[in-house]
C-alpha cells in the first residue's frame, strides 16, 4: 500500500480472528506507526491544535507519561518539529525511556511517590509547575483533553465498518480516552452492544484499592475526566498474574502483545455477563500495543518473580 504521508500509517489497523467458535476478534493497535493505540490520539491532537492555532512549530509540548502516549507524542513532535518534554517516573521501563529519547524528547523524572507508591500526582504537579514558569508551552493532558478521546472515534468507526454485528467490545482503561471515543461511535451504530471496560487490580478508576499496580499501560490512581464521556455497560477487574499469563497464552499463538492486551484477552474468556447463547455473540477485544516494550517486565521471569512476592501469588 502506497502512502502519501508517514502519519497515514496511523489507523486502519488489522482486525484478526482469535477464536472462531465464539467469534472473538482482536483489533491490533500495535500496528500503528509508533506501536500503540495512543498514536491515534497523538496524531489527532497535534493536527487539531495546529489547525486551530493553539500551537505552532516552536511551541513546547509537555505531557506526563511513562509509556505509549509519551512515545506517540515524541514521534509526532519529531515529525512536526516541536520540542517535547516527557515527565516520567522511576518505574519507566528502560525500553520506553530509550524510545522516547531516541525520538528527540527531553525527559524529566518525578521522584515523589504517594502513599500507594504511585508517581502520577507528582508527575502532573511537575507539568503544572513547568507551565507556570515557562511561556509558549502546551500541556496535552491526556486525562481530560477532548482531542484525546475524540481521536478514538476513528477506532469505533473502523470496527463498525469491519463487522456486520458487534455484541461485545472489551476495552482496557487508563486515561479512559480509548473507552470514551470508541464506545460513543460503536453505540451509534450498535446501540445494544455491550461495552466492557477492563481494569487491572490496584487501579482506582472503578474500585478503591491500596494495592500497588506493577503493570504499565493499564489502570491509574484516580478517575480520569475522560470517563465522563464513555458509554460503557460494565467493568471487569483483572489480576496482574492473569493478564501476564494470558500474554503468554497469546505468545504461543505467535501474538506478541502488552499487558493491557493480556488483560483484555483474559476478560473476554472469563466475563460472566454473556448471554446464554455465547455461540451467537460477536466479541471484539482492543489490543492496545505490541509486546516488545515489555521484554524487561512481563516477559522477564525475574521481574515476574519479584511481583509474585509483592502480590503473594504465583504466575502460572
Amino acid at each position: 500500500m502506497k502512502i502519501q504521508n508517514i502519519t497515514d500509517m496511523i489507523g486502519n489497523t488489522p482486525l484478526i480472528e482469535i477464536d472462531s467458535k465464539i467469534k472473538y476478534y482482536a483489533k491490533m493497535e500495535g500496528s500503528n506507526l509508533f506501536g500503540s493505540v495512543k498514536d491515534r490520539a497523538a496524531k489527532y491532537l497535534m493536527e487539531k491544535t495546529y489547525d486551530g492555532g493553539i500551537i505552532k512549530n516552536d511551541t513546547v509540548i509537555i505531557e506526563s507519561s511513562s509509556g505509549n502516549f509519551g512515545i506517540a507524542l515524541a514521534g509526532m513532535c519529531k515529525i512536526k518539529g516541536n520540542p517535547f518534554i516527557c515527565v516520567v517516573d522511576p518505574n519507566v521501563t528502560e525500553i520506553n525511556r530509550k524510545i522516547i529519547e531516541l525520538l528527540g524528547a527531553d525527559i524529566i523524572i518525578a521522584s515523589k511517590p504517594d502513599q500507594n507508591g504511585s508517581y502520577i500526582h507528582n508527575r502532573i504537579q511537575i507539568v503544572k509547575e513547568y507551565i507556570q514558569n515557562h511561556k509558549n508551552v502546551y500541556w496535552t493532558n491526556q486525562y481530560e483533553n477532548e482531542y484525546v478521546w475524540k481521536a478514538y472515534f476513528s477506532l469505533g468507526e473502523e470496527l463498525c465498518n469491519e463487522l456486520k454485528q458487534i455484541d461485545y467490545v472489551f476495552v482496557a482503561v487508563s486515561t479512559c480516552g480509548t473507552l470514551a471515543g470508541t464506545s460513543q461511535k460503536i453505540k451509534e451504530q450498535f446501540p445494544d452492544c455491550k461495552i466492557i471496560a477492563v481494569d487491572i487490580a490496584g487501579s482506582q478508576i472503578f474500585e478503591q484499592s491500596k494495592r500497588k499496580n506493577h503493570i504499565s499501560g493499564i489502570g491509574t490512581m484516580f478517575v480520569p475526566q475522560n470517563l465522563e464521556h464513555a458509554k460503557y455497560d460494565d467493568y471487569m477487574i483483572v489480576e496482574e498474574a492473569d493478564a501476564i499469563s494470558e500474554c503468554n497464552n497469546l505468545l504461543a499463538k505467535g501474538i506478541v502483545v502488552g499487558a493491557s492486551s493480556g488483560a483484555v484477552a483474559y476478560a473476554i474468556q472469563n466475563y460472566t455477563g454473556y448471554s446464554n447463547d455465547l455461540g451467537a455473540e460477536s466479541i471484539v477485544g482492543i489490543f492496545p500495543d505490541r509486546g516488545e516494550r515489555y521484554l524487561d517486565t512481563i516477559y522477564d521471569k525475574e521481574w515476574c518473580r519479584k511481583i509474585d512476592i509483592d502480590n503473594n501469588v504465583r504466575f502460572g
